[in-house]
């Protein structure tokens, strides 16, 4: 039937989804809302401490892990928090911009499924790190859940909601240096009565990690229940001078 490649050409056009990016507002060509210009100048995590994912400016363990090696067995981020990361960061959690936060879970998961490919081991679980009720009911969402949730689905990996709790007995940590932010987090979080990570291969899921101090002190209540390895996914990690 002469109407039938029409139709089919219809069809085609209508399954296709075209994306502007979320940075120049110009159209995107690839599945995400990200032009490929603005994807080449993001802040992009190259060289860094294989253990804790600090910029350096060669693959090497930064002091801090010489000196101390940390719980956590090793930090994924594909991004340092750097323009205009930080702003897309700071607008998801301040105004709940789903879409600021869903374009950096899925260049995270991007990353991680790339060193899957590449033999990096799959965890068993992930886990938001939690919030403290006085923190969630000022921001009305916890947003290392909501990403937790979304890699969940980019990489079909199951899970938990309700293993941890920040008992909120601390100081915020924006103001902390960070001997202080390791101290202020002693007994900050435990686990409930329904976790379970006794032999698990766990991932820790939050939107940035900064010294490493609440990766380190939760990571520290995991092993301590019996859980194998923890890992920490992050969107973005910040260099050592912030």
């Amino acid at each position: 039937m002469d109407c039938q490649p029409r139709s089919l050409c219809k069809v085609y056009s209508w399954l296709k989804i075209n994306h502007n990016c979320l940075l120049c507002d110009e159209p995107s060509d690839g599945t995400l809302p990200l032009c490929h210009g603005c994807e080449d100048d993001l802040p992009w995590l190259l060289s860094h401490c294989p253990c804790c994912a600090e910029p350096l400016p060669s693959a090497q363990l930064c002091p801090r892990c010489q000196r101390k090696q940390p719980a956590f067995h090793q930090v994924i981020s594909p991004l340092r928090y750097a323009f205009p990361v930080d702003a897309l960061v700071a607008r998801f959690k301040a105004d709940h911009a789903s879409h600021y936060g869903r374009l950096l879970c899925q260049l995270l998961a991007r990353e991680l499924q790339h060193r899957f490919n590449d033999g990096l081991a799959r965890p068993d679980l992930l886990l938001p790190v939690p919030q403290s009720p006085q923190r969630l009911r000022q921001r009305g969402f916890n947003q290392a859940l909501w990403l937790t949730r979304w890699l969940s689905r980019e990489l079909k990996l199951p899970w938990q909601k309700h293993w941890l709790s920040d008992n909120g007995q601390h100081l915020s940590q924006k103001t902390l240096d960070a001997k202080a932010r390791a101290r202020n987090l002693n007994s900050a979080f435990s686990l409930t009565k329904q976790a379970q990570p006794q032999g698990l291969h766990i991932a820790l899921v939050d939107d940035i990690v900064t010294t490493g101090s609440t990766a380190n002190a939760i990571s520290q209540v995991l092993l301590k229940a019996g859980a194998q390895q923890v890992d920490i996914y992050c969107l973005a990690r910040t260099a050592r001078s912030q």
